[in-house]
Parts: C-alpha cells; sequence; structure tokens
C-alpha cells in the first residue's frame, strides 16, 4: 500500500477555523463542528483581553460560527450580550459566507474585583441580563432576532434555549476554551472548539414529542423522550473538552470516534476568515451626519480620529473634510 494512501479509519483533516457540517441519518440528526486556532488567537491578542474576558468572547465566536456558517443566504448572524457584570457586552458578527469579527467591552476595576474574590466564572462576569441573536438579511428584508434571558446561562445553554424557543427544534452543543503552548514557541496560544448537533426526523410526530414544550414549559420536560436522540446526547456527554481542542485529534476523527456505528457524513466545510466590514468609506459617511458642533467635539490635536472597536484599524480624518464645519 503506497505511503500516501489512507487506511481504514483514517480521515483528511479540515484543519483549524473550518467549520465542517456532517449529518448522521441513522439517528437522524445534523451538526456542525469546528476547531478554531490562529484566527482566535489573532481576534483575542489583537485587544489583549485579561484572561477571563477572552475566554468569554471565545465562547461567543465558536457559537456565532456555527450558527453563521448555516445561513443560506447573503446576511449577517450578530450575537451579542447586554448584561450588569463586569463583562457588560459581547459581540460576534458574522457576515456571510465566511466573514467574523468580535470584540468584548468590560469594567477594568470590576473584574479585577470579581476575580480577587473568586467570581471569575462565565456566569458571574456577565451577570443578568440578555443575549440576543439577530439574522440581518441586508435591505429590504425584515430582521430576525432572538432574545435569551441570561441568568447564570451557560453559552451551551444559550444555543439550547434560542433554537427551543424560535424553531422548536431539540438542539444541543459542546463548546471548550483553553490556551496551549504550540511546540517551539513559548507564548500560549488560543484555542476553541465547539459542536452544535439537531434533532431533524422526517416524522413530524418524533419531532414535536409531547415532552417537547417549545419553550415556555418546564426545561425538564423540553427533551424528546426520542431513542435516537437520547442516544445522540448520550453520544455529545462523552466528549472531553480536549477533543474539541486539540488539533492532533481533528474534526473527522473526533465525529467518527462519536458516530462510525451510524454512518456518518461530513460535508465541504467553510473556512472562517478573520475580516471587518470597516472601512474609510463607512466612517466617514458616519462623520458627514454630525452637526457641526458634534465635529467641532469630536476634534482634538486638529484631527478626528475614529479606532474601530472590532479591528483596532484607526482612521484620522480633518474637521475640513465635512460640510457640517463650513
Amino acid at each position: 500500500m503506497a505511503d500516501t494512501e489512507r487506511k481504514l479509519g483514517e480521515f483528511g483533516f479540515a484543519g483549524d477555523d473550518d467549520v465542517v457540517p456532517f449529518e448522521v441519518a441513522g439517528l437522524d440528526m445534523r451538526g456542525r463542528v469546528v476547531q478554531m486556532g490562529p484566527l482566535l488567537d489573532q481576534v483575542l491578542e489583537r485587544h489583549q483581553y485579561p484572561e477571563p474576558v477572552a475566554r468569554l468572547l471565545a465562547e461567543a465566536i465558536v457559537l456565532t460560527v456555527l450558527l453563521g456558517t448555516s445561513l443560506k443566504f447573503q446576511g449577517k448572524f450578530i450575537l451579542q450580550t447586554r448584561t450588569d457584570g463586569p463583562v457588560d457586552m459581547l459581540v460576534a458578527d458574522f457576515s456571510t459566507p465566511n466573514a467574523l469579527r468580535a470584540y468584548a467591552r468590560f469594567d477594568e476595576n470590576r473584574l479585577a474585583k470579581a476575580v480577587a474574590e473568586g467570581r471569575a466564572a462565565p456566569e458571574d462576569l456577565l451577570g443578568k441580563g440578555v443575549l440576543a441573536m439577530t439574522i440581518d438579511q441586508g435591505q429590504h428584508m425584515q430582521r430576525y432576532q432572538g432574545i435569551v434571558e441570561l441568568d447564570g446561562t451557560s453559552m451551551e445553554e444559550v444555543a439550547r434555549i434560542y433554537f427551543r424557543q424560535s424553531e422548536q427544534i431539540p438542539t444541543d452543543a459542546r463548546l471548550a476554551v483553553a490556551k496551549m503552548v504550540v511546540p517551539g514557541e513559548t507564548r500560549e496560544h488560543w484555542r476553541a472548539g465547539g459542536m452544535l448537533v439537531q434533532f431533524l426526523p422526517e416524522a413530524p410526530d418524533r419531532l414535536r414529542s409531547p415532552d417537547l414544550s417549545g419553550g415556555d414549559g418546564d426545561p425538564e420536560n423540553d427533551v424528546p423522550h426520542d431513542d435516537s436522540w437520547q442516544e445522540v446526547l448520550a453520544l455529545l456527554g462523552s466528549i472531553e473538552p480536549s477533543e474539541l481542542i486539540d488539533p492532533t485529534v481533528g474534526t473527522e476523527r473526533l465525529l467518527y470516534r462519536l458516530f462510525h456505528q451510524h454512518g456518518v457524513r461530513v460535508h465541504e466545510g467553510v473556512r472562517v476568515l478573520d475580516e471587518c466590514s470597516c472601512s474609510r468609506d463607512k466612517i466617514k459617511g458616519i462623520l458627514e451626519g454630525f452637526s457641526a458642533e458634534e465635529i467641532v467635539a469630536s476634534t482634538e490635536d486638529g484631527d478626528i480620529k475614529v479606532e474601530c472597536e472590532f479591528c483596532s484599524q484607526a482612521y484620522v480624518f480633518a474637521p475640513s473634510e465635512f460640510e457640517a464645519v463650513k
């Protein structure tokens, strides 16, 4: 057998930052899985977030790319939190087909106090508030927005609640985030991974069992007691966080371990890029709507300086460029 020939049970690798759709027909299940490396590391290191903040944003990024890459049209998927915790805002913005940008806002003093008091768990840092997931199909199309209340809610639970409320589809998710040392380097690099699965049987009576409340009932009764879905949940429960992150495992090998007995089918993946949609023309367009007084107030040392919160790109304008100052 030639060295280039794959052996039984071996797969090629999608690699990092590539969302892989898959389906397991034997269990009436579809899903998406991703391992994130260089892209995630670049986004987080650009902002130099404290580690607890970076971990929170990394989870939001993974969930966003898992959901955003499922869009079948030109548009955006936006995940945003607004809470009363030390980390009061997370934003992850995915534009089809593959552009991601994200940032976090936090209070340094409140964050330091929370960490010193041992309250650095995600639910403590976020506090109470809401998480909004918005699907924007562009101009002339109505936006769709789903709201999930945050009160000690994990990102994994957010995915379950979102689909239960919006589409009444049994959904489960696994997310993991860690810093790892790359061989030959001294600096730790951020890595993350996630898998999202949905129960989509052809028979409506299996999908909408009496035990599935549709989002308004007791959460304990929101999981259909279908043998196939229960097996999916059991298999997902066997996933170790390291399997979602470790590049030597890879997404395809993980899928094989979990579902090979049922015949897992992998589809072409989507490579996600660190790409911001800001531009000098867009920023200028916003400033052109300012009044003369606002232009003057925005001027410092003779220039108007605007920095994109997502990519940290700085734009400099002369006040004379805007009609409002004339």
